[in-house]
């Protein structure tokens, strides 16, 4: 039991220290939502294109967590559409922000990246998932548990599971069981169960083996070998 709570508090800790001394990024405010640069222009992506990006969430939450979003561009399509899930305003935000932009100064990291055909088959299901997502009126965001940006996210990357993606271990609130307490994994290679988000276990191939303990997760990654912690996030070999 001591060392279970070592591994999650430990990196819990390492992170707050950071942010204490140097990591709070000034006035959110005023903060820098610029383009990262991880996207080409529009004009220049002549095929379809699918993102799903992750950037440390703003103030004193950075210490536990990422806010994640979705990024789409049918082919032939002269822009890209940005998807988010917020807390404030209407949950569900359209183009609210640069496609690839800094999330309030954190630079954002590339969760899934899928180009060209595959790009374009599966844009369809995304879109349906996002117009017909239950928690969409005022008031349904709740930043812990869940619903939130990341439980968002985790039920558009549900309706694709042959694309084999997995939110970063930081994305707390991916576990909230918006679609029922257990169930098949988001890549259907495995099983999950979720006591509301506060605690829950997943066993997939693709996922790996995954304790939620009140959001944070602790695993490991047999597959693509590496071991999971809270806001630490992964150690040990590429996802890919």
């Amino acid at each position: 039991m001591l060392v279970f709570l070592l591994l999650i508090i430990a990196p819990l800790s390492l992170s707050a220290a950071n942010y204490l001394r140097d990591d709070r990024r000034g006035n959110w405010q005023s903060a820098d939502r610029s383009s990262a640069g991880l996207l080409p222009s529009p004009s220049e992506q002549a095929d379809a294109l699918v993102r799903v990006f992750a950037a440390r969430t703003v103030r004193w939450r950075g210490i536990f967590a990422v806010h994640s979003w979705i990024v789409v561009k049918e082919k032939g399509a002269p822009r890209y559409t940005r998807y988010d899930y917020t807390a404030w305003g209407e949950p569900i935000r359209v183009d609210g922000f640069a496609p690839d932009g800094r999330w309030f100064g954190a630079v954002p990291e590339t969760v899934l990246a899928v180009d060209g055909d595959e790009a374009q088959r599966v844009i369809p299901k995304i879109r349906n998932v996002i117009e017909t997502y239950r928690f969409r009126a005022y008031g349904d965001y709740n930043a812990w548990p869940g619903p939130n940006s990341n439980t968002f996210v985790q039920a558009a990357l549900n309706a694709v599971p042959e694309l084999n993606a997995v939110l970063p271990p930081t994305a707390i609130g991916k576990d909230f069981p918006y679609a029922g307490w257990w169930g098949r994994t988001a890549s259907g290679t495995g099983l999950f169960v979720s006591l509301g988000g506060y605690l829950g276990v997943t066993v997939g191939w693709i996922e790996g083996l995954e304790l939620n303990v009140l959001g944070g997760v602790l695993g490991v990654d047999v597959r693509r070998p590496a071991l999971k912690f809270p806001r630490i996030g992964r150690l040990g070999l590429p996802k890919g």
